[in-house]
């Protein structure tokens, strides 16, 4: 059982809340106790657990992630000048695996899973797989 979505970034930096979309997925799947894995197919983009409840934190990681990764480097060699979105996706990583117990994804009280978006904006993919 293998899902395939689609989502819109608007900007080159983004981190997008899909907790939802993943928990519809356990939802529909009827996956009770098992495990999700939230994967993206993209080599500048990932996903990540981190916290939903304070806006800041995703403004905050994602300045951070530029001071790291500056996006104009004179030594890069990537032709596409995109060197920094693929080292930030490599950072963040292209999957995420999380428990589901009695139904419900098992992340913290102030945890959320995000795709993201590190050369937008862009059409994105991410696909679920229960069991």
């Amino acid at each position: 059982m293998i899902e395939k979505y689609t989502i819109e970034t608007h900007q080159r930096d983004e981190m997008k809340e899909i907790t939802h979309i993943v928990q519809a997925f356990v939802n529909e799947k009827q996956i009770q106790d098992g495990q999700v894995l939230v994967y993206c197919p993209h080599t500048t983009a990932g996903i990540t657990i981190n916290e939903n409840a304070d806006p800041d934190v995703k403004t905050d990681m994602l300045r951070r992630f530029d001071e790291m990764y500056p996006w104009k480097v004179a030594k890069d060699l990537h032709a596409e000048g995109n060197t920094a979105a693929h080292m930030k996706a490599s950072t963040v990583g292209a999957s995420q695996t999380i428990i589901v117990s009695d139904g419900e994804l098992l992340l913290g009280t102030w945890q959320g899973v995000y795709f993201c978006e590190f050369d937008g904006p862009r059409q994105r993919n991410f696909h679920l797989k229960g069991w």
